[in-house]
């Protein structure tokens, strides 16, 4: 039987990731130091150390057979992937947030023209579309609570977990998009030439969930 790849994603999501796999008997090992590939513990699977970015294109073009990745990462990625479970773990929400003098969140109206500060930049254009609201969508990679804090913009789009920073910046939700958790992906290819391997992890891994 060979060796399934599987594409992680380093930062945040790399303990939950790896403590999922080891849940249901693929260790991998907690100190990866500098390497970008090694294998798990017990040699059933070659693992790629990857940027959670990366995760999806290394999963659609082969070179992993499977991996897991954010759902926040996938809105905004254009790779074909297949989501296979939901693992239910590094949730966080997508939200529109304002600061809380501006009173978006209690009804005042958005300027005749709003400006949107985010890292989501197919999300936030997909909601203010729906709801016909005309905007300009302002690209930011960094924190963007500074945004409207000093003119960039009027409202952010952007992800959160506890609403700590919110809270530090005097900023509050004014609306829900959507929420994200990580997700169990998989090459559409690689699900039909490795059928019994990808099938049974997915199945396990819904059982370590259920359990």
């Amino acid at each position: 039987m060979s060796e399934l790849t599987i594409a992680l994603p380093k930062g945040a999501l790399y303990d939950l990731s790896a403590a999922a796999l080891a849940a249901i008997g693929i260790e991998v090992p907690a100190d990866t130091g500098r390497r970008l590939t090694m294998a798990s513990s017990d040699g059933s699977a070659k693992l790629l150390l990857l940027r959670p970015t990366d995760v999806p294109a290394y999963v659609e073009f082969g070179a992993a057979d499977c991996g897991i990745v954010g759902k926040d990462t996938l809105w905004e990625s254009e790779r074909s992937v297949s989501e296979a479970v939901d693992l239910q773990f590094g949730a966080c929400r997508l939200v529109v947030a304002a600061r809380r003098i501006d009173g978006f969140h209690e009804g005042a109206r958005y300027p005749t023209f709003l400006r949107v500060a985010t890292k989501f930049k197919r999300m936030a254009t997909q909601y203010f579309s729906e709801r016909d609201i005309p905007c300009e969508i302002i690209a930011l990679h960094g924190s963007v609570e500074l945004a409207p804090i000093v003119g960039l913009s009027d409202v952010i789009v952007d992800l959160v977990a506890t609403g700590s920073t919110l809270r530090e910046h005097d900023m509050v939700v004014v609306d829900d998009i959507a929420t994200s958790t990580a997700r169990f992906v998989l090459n559409p290819v690689a699900y039909r030439s490795k059928y019994a391997q990808l099938s049974a992890l997915c199945e396990r891994l819904q059982a370590s969930l259920a359990s």
